[in-house]
Order: structure tokens, then sequence, then C-alpha cells
């Protein structure tokens, strides 16, 4: 025979299972549990089994328990959490990495009716084709304008028709329509809202972000910083080497312009007064190729040479080796 316990004792058993649970796990998923039925959070909890544990219940008593269990353990990161708890959500404990165990989340996820007065969350559009209704059901179509036709006794509906935006809410004549078609617009799951990570909370976007694409910020933010360190002449790390050159450059310009020098501008002083130094300057690279191409062509000039001497040998009536 089953005890049943009263409230109060479900209480003490629920805070024992969360303060558990909150020196066990170091990670946390807060998820929207919006239109979420028990036996679609059942099969959650059993695709989840092993690596996470699925909590649910209300938002007083899971603030009060992470309240007791900061003031008794001295642990302060989990009151991160209380300003996440607003709304029906839950939170999946975890192990395992963070990115998957929210994507095997989002698998699970179930069809539902348009029900009136719900908030569409997407845009729901109706396609074109045969709706298989008798024409006399044609007054749902002329009530939400969307154009129809008959066809072999059936009505049709000619173009597709944006029937719902997201964000506004189901009307009777619509979620009547929906009904009458089969079409079940809306898929409803456990949506994650939040991540914990050891203290930190962070947007579900960020566990999509990959190295490359950490890299590409990190120095778009090194870029800006070099930016504004150069247009305020402020010495940064990220700055100096462009500071250093362009400092080279300007005693550089003046010595230069001026009778001053130093013996890293004399070299650039002697190129200026003789230019022809450049194109001596550039000859050796140039003569790297050369023997590459220039080996072919000496080549048939010898054997060009040599033929001549043979055939003026023979004309003469004799060989060099009889």
């Amino acid at each position: 025979m089953t005890v049943k316990l009263s409230k109060a004792e479900k209480k003490v058993k629920y805070d024992k299972k969360l303060c558990s649970m909150l020196d066990e796990y170091t990670k946390v998923l807060i998820a929207v549990a919006d239109n979420v039925g028990s036996n679609q959070l059942q099969s959650i909890r059993q695709g989840l089994r092993g690596e996470s544990v699925v909590l649910m219940g209300k938002n007083t008593l899971i603030r009060r328990c992470i309240k007791v269990h900061a003031e008794k353990t001295g642990n302060q990161a989990y009151l991160n959490l209380l300003p996440l708890l607003v709304g029906n959500v839950g939170l999946i404990f975890t192990k395992g990495d963070l990115k998957e165990i929210s994507e095997e989340v989002a698998k699970y996820k179930v069809g539902a009716p348009a029900r009136v007065g719900l908030v569409a969350p997407i845009d729901v559009v109706v396609p074109p084709g045969n709706t298989g209704l008798d024409p006399s059901q044609t007054s749902f179509f002329q009530v939400l304008n969307i154009p129809t036709k008959i066809n072999k006794g059936t009505v049709e509906i000619i173009t597709p028709v944006e029937l719902i935006k997201k964000g506004e809410k189901v009307g009777s004549s619509e979620a009547a329509l929906l009904a009458k078609l089969g079409i079940r617009p809306f898929s409803y799951g456990l949506v994650v809202q939040s991540v914990y990570d050891d203290g930190s909370v962070f947007a579900p976007e960020v566990l999509d972000l990959t190295e490359a694409d950490l890299i590409e910020k990190f120095a778009s933010g090194i870029s800006m910083v070099t930016s504004l360190s150069l247009a305020l002449s402020y010495p940064t790390l990220a700055a100096a080497p462009h500071m250093f050159i362009n400092a080279y450059k300007n005693v550089l310009a003046v010595a230069v312009a001026t009778d001053y020098t130093y013996p890293q501008a004399e070299k650039v002083k002697e190129y200026l007064k003789d230019p022809s130094k450049f194109a001596v300057a550039a000859a050796p690279a140039s003569g790297v190729i050369a023997p590459d191409t220039a080996a072919p062509v000496t080549a048939k000039e010898e054997e060009k040479k040599e033929e001549p001497a043979e055939e003026s040998d023979d004309d003469m009536g004799f060989s060099l080796f009889d």
C-alpha cells in the first residue's frame, strides 16, 4: 500500500532532490515548457536518461531551495539562476556536452493543432490543392478570403494563402478550417532559453559558435582596438607595431628631406640619388631565371656550330678518322 505524502513532506522531498542535483551537477539548461504535455515530457526524460535529468516544479519552490542551498554551502554561483526562473520553465541538469544535449532536446517536438486563442509561433500557410471537402464547405474559405474553385465535386484551393502570421492569435474560423483540412501547423517541445555553466549564464546561440567564429570575432576586436589606439595616439599592445612602423617612416622622411642621416637611411638616400641602382639590385633576381631559359638555347647553338664543321670535312674529300 502506497503511503500518500502530505504537501509539506512533498516539499521536503523535492528540496532534497534539488539540493542533491545542485551538489552533483555544474551544467544546467533552462528550458521553456509551454504547451508540452506529460507524455511528451516523459519521452524527453527517457531520451536523456543516463546523462541528464529533467526537473520541473514551481518557480517559487525552486527559488527557495536554491537560496537555502547557497546559504548552507556558501556556493553563490547558482544564485545566477534566480532571474531566469520566470514563466513555465524547467531545469535540465547534465554532465554531457551542452550543445549535444540541447540538440537532443530539440528533437522531441510533437505536432499540435491550432487552438483558438493560441499565439502563432510561426507563419501558417495553406498550400494550394484539392481539399477533399464538398462544395457546401466553401463558406469557410469565403470568410477567410481564400480563392477556391470546384473541381470534380470538391473544393480546390487555387493559390497558397498565408492564413496566420507569426505572433497573431488563432481565431475560431482559422482553427476550424485547419482542423477540417487536417493541418497541424504548430510543433511544441522544450525550448532551451538560457544556459548555465559553472556560474556563467549565456544564451543558447553561444553553443553554435565554432572555433573559426571565435577567432574571427577576436580578430575583429583586436582590429577595432588597434584603430582606436592609433586614432587617439594611445599605446596598446595591439597598436604598438603600427606605431613603431609609423614612427620609423616619419624619421626616415626627415632624414631624406634634410642632411641628417643614420645607417639605415643611407641606403635609401643612395637609391634616391642614383635610381639606376634599382636596376642593378633587380638584375640578380632576373639572373636566377635566366640560366634555366638560356641553357637550351646554348645547347642548340653548339649543335649548329658543330654541324657545319662535319659537312666541311666531307666536302674536302677526306675524314679526320681515315
